[in-house]
């Protein structure tokens, strides 16, 4: 399907971009190769929200920020959006060919990074409307294996964190925050010792060597703690 061929609707694109500059300027692209396209900032949870805006829109290609943002993590997109019959390309500034790969797993027919030039979407996007691979078969087998490995590993890294006690997931909370352990002792009304006690226990549980080891294997999986 070309920009405008005749008899036929324009191709109906959809940015989904949490950075508002770069959504206009891929619009503005897009739509001076002559695609209708729509720019929609992702909107506040539940995603669902936001998956129903898409579709109402019944784009052919939906290009989508893959990258944790104010509203969540923007992975969470590409399933069910794939599964309307939209081509997902997935757009992400993580050189982490892990999260590529999970991408892929869920339905994405290409992921660019967000560092490379307009001129890469603008290829992207006439190479699927011309019914033209965007992706060697090699390279998506590749991803599609290192995504199979991140999951098995996230769902490890979530087993760990439901093994915590609740105090331990309140102490790990606190230390998400940035509060030191003297902090969080005084705040409790505890002894220093007790706190280190618990945070000592979290870092066996979650096999790292340091808060800071801690605090990222929650933020790889998007862990909250349990409200006090």
């Amino acid at each position: 399907m070309s920009p405008s061929s005749p008899g036929r609707r324009p191709a109906r694109l959809v940015v989904v971009e949490d950075h508002a500059l770069l959504g206009e300027s891929i619009e503005l692209a897009l739509t001076a190769s002559g695609y209708a396209v729509a720019h929609l900032a992702p909107g506040p949870p539940p995603l669902a929200d936001t998956i129903s805006a898409v579709t109402r829109l019944r784009p052919d290609i939906a290009l989508v920020d893959i990258d944790p943002g104010r509203y969540g993590d923007g992975l969470r997109l590409v399933a069910p959006l794939s599964r309307n019959r939209i081509t997902v390309v997935a757009m992400t500034s993580s050189p982490v060919r892990d999260r590529w790969g999970e991408a892929v797993r869920y339905g994405a027919a290409k992921v660019l990074s967000r560092a490379r030039p307009l001129a890469d979407v603008l290829t992207t996007v006439h190479r699927i409307l011309a019914d033209l691979p965007v992706m060697s078969e090699e390279e998506r087998t590749r991803l599609v294996e290192l995504g199979r490995r991140r999951q098995l590993e996230q769902r490890d890294v979530r087993a760990r964190l439901e093994s915590l006690t609740t105090r331990e997931a309140e102490v790990l909370g606190e230390l998400i925050e940035g509060r030191p352990v003297r902090e969080i002792a005084t705040g409790w009304g505890v002894s220093e010792s007790t706190v280190r006690t618990q945070v000592k226990a979290i870092l066996t549980k979650l096999d790292v060597s340091s808060q800071v080891g801690a605090v990222g294997r929650a933020h790889e999986v998007g862990w909250r703690p349990p409200p006090r």
